[in-house]
């Protein structure tokens, strides 16, 4: 796909109230993405395969108790504070890089506006800042596992 066609894309996308376009041409594909500040995500160009050919995979089962929360803690299992929550869909990571430490651990002192963990969502990385400041009382995510839209990360006290 043509650059100055995705630029035209960005374009129609900001003068817009649209949140999302995405546009194939064939087998390729462009997807671009309003973040919630207003910029846009990222245009990622896509290929696909034939359906055929992407082999069928196994669904992880769940327990009558995680289908009923989502796999997510209930309120009662946290311990009380502010509960900052995942702004979106990616996978959660506890640290900058796989050999650096945590951004964060249980019993240190955030201030509003420290990063507490990223993102990586469409191939670009996304901070979650603490939105108070406090003592980071728990963390309810694993680094380098998949998280849903407002699921709890942390709690801070």
């Amino acid at each position: 796909m043509d650059l100055r066609k995705i630029k035209k894309l960005i374009d129609l996308l900001e003068e817009s109230n649209l949140a999302e376009i995405e546009i194939k041409e064939g087998e390729e594909s462009v997807r671009l993405a309003r973040v919630p500040n207003g910029g846009i995500m990222a245009a990622t160009p896509m290929h696909y395969a034939p359906a055929a050919a992407a082999p069928p995979q196994a669904m992880p089962m769940q327990s009558p108790t995680e289908a009923a929360t989502g796999g997510q803690p209930k309120p009662s299992d946290l311990p009380p504070g502010d509960i900052a929550r995942a702004p979106m869909v990616g996978t959660f990571y506890a640290s900058p890089a796989p050999d650096k430490p945590p951004f964060v651990t249980v019993g240190q002192a955030v201030k509003a506006g420290d990063t507490l963990g990223i993102i990586e969502a469409m191939k670009m990385f996304n901070p979650i800042e603490a939105e108070v400041s406090g003592t980071v009382l728990k963390v309810l995510a694993e680094s380098g596992q998949p998280v849903e839209f407002d699921q709890p990360l942390f709690v801070i006290g």
